[in-house]
């Protein structure tokens, strides 16, 4: 919805007709670039006038609150069309563009009853909005839930050395594992490698000669593996830290590594189809408040119009699109349509 929309209320003194003409009329030949569209509203039940004062104390609330809905929805589509890499697809209606949708506004009498009380038509509008609201919260949270997940994984995974999950950079050919040998994983700084190579043979007694190996390195550290008798290693470990090397505990297993595999992949499918699932649920949802939303806009049309102009029912309603441009000159048309008494209403539709 590139544009931004009045929705204006204009009263009629003789007929509609004649007053939409003349507002075609003065739009075309002084605002000619400002699209002009009728706002068919129904007669929709009165009530009193006591129940309308009521009623339109609510009407700013609640066409807010409806309005925040549809814009919150929006706001999440335009995230997963981001993540997902997809192109921006055109909201609408019951496959109806919005801007369609608002311009050619229908009133829905199957939804909405005109014979039902405003107040009934309003409640069910919120409460209808409310629950997809709703509904949002648990099924973005479930999304985020698989997210944040995948990304803990990922960042196990893409930190440094000296704290990433270090299962996938280790084969199993470079641990040794017996009864007296053990192979210990050592994070050297990336600038202490030669001192790391001249050395770990002389930290404790009983280490392989020439068995460490280098697995790994980023932009801060180095992987190596070193072997040594089993008894030693604690002093090895001790050792090591004094000088600045880092001894990560670590053991191999090929059914954990497979077990922690399986787990990301599942991860990884399961946030493609909830993202997938919740990015069709927020096209078909938004569709369904906008609806929502353009049925409240009318009731709020409607009533504060009565309020306004007074009964029976006697006004114009439209929808006009004006540049920034030209409001000043659209306002003007408008004012000069209305009697001085009501200009000051006109816009707050």
């Amino acid at each position: 919805m590139a544009s931004r929309y009045w929705v204006v209320s204009l009263p009629v003194q003789n007929s509609a007709s004649s007053l939409w003409n003349r507002l075609q009329e003065q739009i075309s030949k002084h605002s000619f670039d400002t699209p002009l569209y009728r706002f068919n509203i129904p007669n929709l039940r009165v009530g009193t006038l006591d129940s309308l004062l009521s009623l339109s104390d609510d009407l700013l609330k609640s066409n807010n609150f409806v309005e925040g809905v549809s814009h919150k929805i929006r706001r999440q589509i335009e995230e997963l069309e981001r993540v997902s890499g997809v192109e921006s697809s055109a909201l609408t209606v019951d496959g109806v563009p919005v801007d369609s949708y608002l311009t050619r506004f229908v009133w829905d009498e199957a939804k909405y009853p005109t014979m039902s009380p405003l107040k009934e038509v309003v409640d069910s509008i919120h409460g209808q909005v409310a629950k997809i609201e709703d509904d949002l919260k648990v099924r973005v949270a479930e999304y985020n839930n698989v997210r944040s997940q995948l990304n803990a994984i990922n960042r196990k995974q893409s930190g440094s050395l000296a704290v990433r999950d270090l299962s996938n950079l280790v084969k199993p050919e470079d641990i040794v594992t017996s009864e007296h040998l053990v192979t210990l994983l050592a994070v050297v700084p990336k600038y202490s490698q030669k001192d790391w190579l001249s050395s770990y043979e002389t930290l404790t007694n009983y280490v392989v000669p020439r068995s460490s190996k280098k697995l790994f390195e980023d932009n801060e550290y180095a992987l190596y593996t070193v072997t040594l008798f089993n008894r030693v290693a604690d002093n090895f470990r001790t050792s090591a830290r004094e000088k600045g090397f880092q001894i990560r505990d670590f053991e191999y297993s090929s059914e954990a590594q497979e077990s922690r595999k399986q787990e990301l992949e599942k991860l990884v499918q399961d946030q493609e189809n909830l993202r997938s699932s919740l990015l069709q649920w927020c096209y078909a949802s938004y569709g369904e408040v906008f609806s929502s939303w353009m049925h409240f806009c009318a009731v709020r049309v409607f009533a504060e119009s009565i309020l306004r102009y007074g009964l029976p029912p006697s006004f114009l309603a439209c929808v006009l699109a004006p540049t920034t441009k030209s409001e000043k000159k659209v306002r003007s048309i408008l004012e000069g349509l209305c009697d001085s008494g009501n200009r000051q209403y006109l816009l707050e539709n």
